[in-house]
């Protein structure tokens, strides 16, 4: 069954991003990071099947979709196998004084495997790209702003936080002026990471060490997804590991996540 093979595929993936951590070795970790970045709008399961079946793809997408862009699957071409989700509608009743008695919702009730393509295997109508940015965050700095006050979180700049770059607390980000853009861009997406991922009840349950290396994670998606360079060693992410797969695959859902609500906000059309 298809499922069982993607489940096969992404669990072995899982598997060797692992033994590459315990062995010291970092830069297959930031592989998945950097997929991400490409792939915001997908699960972390489906970015490690898209990573392990065509790691040098950077844009997939399904048959028909590909056919709405203007562009035809090649013949021959090998599909990605990647889980979708099945979901059903129900009729609920509403609330007394609404206008209709039925209401549509939906509900998930599984997953199922489906097959994608790499955009190198299509041929057609160009693909409008999203405006990137080399070095310097342009425009995506002002919205990464826009998101932090939209949240409620309270933003401003201060000396007082020396020798630190940004800081942060629950419903706050301070950073330190004067920062050079790129730098700023990215201090203030550690410091989101930090207050959308450890200000809950997760707090208590992760160490300092984990919390600062998946805010730096944030950081590196998001960063790189507007076509920053990554500002961190490779090194510095081996601490996401702790021995345990299912803590460090947790961990890396929660990065996946946040990077994606971050990357939807500030790339969405005006």
């Amino acid at each position: 069954m298809k499922i069982e093979q993607a489940k096969e595929i992404a669990e072995k993936a899982i598997g060797k991003l692992a033994e590459s951590l315990e062995r010291g070795h970092s830069e297959e970790l930031k592989r998945y990071l950097a997929a991400m970045a490409k792939f915001p709008k997908y699960s972390l399961h489906n970015v490690c099947l898209i990573l392990a079946q065509r790691p040098d793809t950077g844009r997939v997408a399904g048959y028909h979709t590909w056919r709405q862009f203007g562009r035809q699957v090649n013949r021959g071409a090998k599909g990605i196998l990647i889980f979708a989700p099945i979901v059903r509608r129900k009729a609920e009743s509403k609330e007394p004084g609404e206008t209709s008695s039925v209401s549509d919702s939906v509900r998930l009730v599984g997953f199922r495997g489906i097959h994608v393509f790499a955009e190198e295997d299509t041929s057609g109508q160009p693909i409008p790209r999203l405006s990137r940015c080399t070095g310097e965050p342009s425009a995506f700095a002002g919205r990464l702003k826009q998101f932090v006050t939209s949240r409620g979180i309270q933003f401003e700049y201060s000396d007082h936080i020396r020798p630190a770059q940004g800081q942060c607390s629950a419903g706050k980000i301070e950073l330190l002026p004067g920062l050079e853009p790129a730098v700023e861009f990215s201090v203030l997406a550690h410091e989101t990471g930090h207050l959308l991922l450890h200000f809950g009840e997760r707090r208590s349950e992760t160490t300092k060490r984990v919390r600062e290396t998946e805010a730096e994670a944030v950081a590196f998606v998001v960063s790189q997804a507007i076509g920053l360079e990554a500002m961190r060693s490779s090194s510095e992410y081996i601490s996401l590991y702790s021995g345990d797969k299912d803590l460090l695959t947790e961990s890396l859902e929660h990065i996946q996540r946040v990077s994606a609500e971050i990357i939807a906000a500030i790339t969405a059309p005006e």
